[in-house]
């Protein structure tokens, strides 16, 4: 589950990030080159957006039955 915003300067940076992910994990674009693209330029989003591990999927299998 990505955050909304960035948590340094609130910039909304969670509308960006399925096109992210498709773009560096699927079809394997440099990261970088990505979020220039996307017009992401604040070091700190960028951190945000290359430094986010999406694991909800992983935790969903240890829900309560």
């Amino acid at each position: 589950m990505v955050p909304v915003r960035c948590f340094s300067c609130g910039q909304v940076i969670a509308d960006r990030w399925e096109e992210y992910d498709k773009r560096v994990n699927k079809e394997k674009e440099e990261p970088g080159k990505v979020l220039n693209e996307m017009k992401i330029k604040r070091y700190c989003c960028r951190r945000m957006m290359i430094g986010h591990v999406d694991l909800i999927d992983d935790i969903i299998n240890y829900s309560r039955k």
